[in-house]
C-alpha cells in the first residue's frame, strides 16, 4: 500500500486566488514554467481568458476590496495585458 503525503494548502484569501490566476496566465504566456517545472508552449487563448476573468473580478469587486487587494489586482491586470500584447506581437514576427 502506497501512502500519499498530505499537503496543507493554507487558507484561501482574495490575494492568493488572484495570484493563482495570474500565475496560470503567465504559464500560458510562456513567461513562467508550469507546476511540473516544464516550459509550456504559448497559449494566447487561455491567457486572454484568465486576464478577462481578472478584469471581471476587478469590476465585480469594485469598492469591496481593501487598498492592497485593489492595487494588487490592478497591477496584475496591467502587467498581464502588457505581456499578452508582447506575446501577440512576438508571435506575428
Amino acid at each position: 500500500m502506497v501512502e500519499e503525503a498530505h499537503v496543507s494548502l493554507g487558507p484561501v484569501d482574495f490575494s492568493t486566488h488572484v495570484l493563482s490566476l495570474a500565475s496560470t496566465a503567465l504559464i500560458a504566456l510562456g513567461k513562467m514554467p508550469g507546476p511540473d517545472g516544464e516550459e509550456h508552449g504559448l497559449d494566447l487563448e487561455t491567457a486572454r481568458h484568465l486576464i478577462d476573468v481578472l478584469g471581471m473580478l476587478e469590476q465585480k469587486t469594485n469598492g469591496n476590496l481593501d487598498e492592497s487587494e485593489h492595487k494588487l489586482l490592478q497591477s496584475l491586470i496591467y502587467d498581464l495585458r502588457v505581456a499578452y500584447v508582447d506575446a501577440q506581437h512576438a508571435g506575428k514576427s
